[in-house]
């Protein structure tokens, strides 16, 4: 009677487990997708903005690989300069299409409400945080609020003059909480006075150090008693494909 009973355990558990296998095959989203799926999608997806990436992979592949082979014929075994030639092939290829996919992102989310959230997501979590859409505009002009050592940083997208007013008026509100603690502006865009936006992520890791980390629990618990008397508004969310690892890149969120 055991017997039988562990035996139609296993069988369902087998047919469990082929059914799991089966939907993560036809799965739709990312987060199931094996490592060599999530490199396919990514370069097919960032092929279609960046036509020059074949050529860029193409260059990082051969490249190595011809010098290797070089080599070899130098300096003995020649397969063995094969080898290292592929190995270094793979790894070059890898940095391009992490590289391409990055500067894809930015050129597809350039100008849209909440596109700052692509170079927000490639900070340090350890050492920052950010808070999306703190405060907004009816035309959908918005201000980010990213907390880290430099203190507390503003960003505001949109049409500068509307965005420029909203960024001032929650700079006001901040410094009456922060205590201390600077309050940086900052305006995305390509004007003059302006960050791009794929220059963000370095420009705010740039910027001067004015906290330690045991300062930003107290900061943090301010911000929250502020943000506690706004009313709540619907912002649109930023696009969510972004760069952490080649595999992150294509996970569509």
């Amino acid at each position: 009677m055991a017997s039988d009973k562990a035996k139609e355990l296993a069988a369902k558990q087998k047919a469990e487990r082929r059914a799991e296998k089966l939907r993560k095959k036809n799965s739709d989203d990312p987060r199931d997708w094996g490592r060599v799926r999530q490199i396919i999608e990514a370069y097919k997806r960032t092929n279609e903005i960046d036509p020059e990436l074949k050529w860029w992979t193409l260059a990082a592949t051969a490249g190595p690989v011809l010098l290797c082979v070089l080599l070899g014929l130098w300096l003995q075994p020649w397969w063995l300069w094969l080898i290292t030639g592929l190995m270094f092939a793979l790894v070059g290829a890898l940095y391009v299409l992490t590289w391409r996919v990055k500067k894809a992102n930015y050129k597809r989310y350039e100008g849209q409400a909440g596109s700052s959230e692509v170079a927000l997501q490639l900070l340090n979590k350890r050492k920052w945080t950010y808070e999306l859409g703190i405060a907004a505009t009816r035309q959908m002009d918005v201000v980010h609020r990213v907390v880290g050592p430099p203190g507390v940083v503003l960003i505001a997208e949109g049409t500068p003059a509307r965005a420029r007013a909203l960024l001032g008026t929650e700079a006001k509100k901040h410094e009456q909480v922060a205590y201390g603690v600077p309050v940086t502006q900052v305006m995305v865009g390509k004007d003059q006075g302006q960050v791009p936006l794929d220059h963000l992520q370095k420009h705010l890791e740039k910027l001067p150090k004015a906290m330690q980390p045991q300062q930003l629990t107290e900061v943090k618990q301010r911000l929250r008693a502020l943000d506690a008397m706004r009313p709540k508004m619907p912002v649109p969310r930023g696009p969510m494909p972004t760069m952490k690892g080649v595999n992150r890149a294509m996970r569509g969120r």
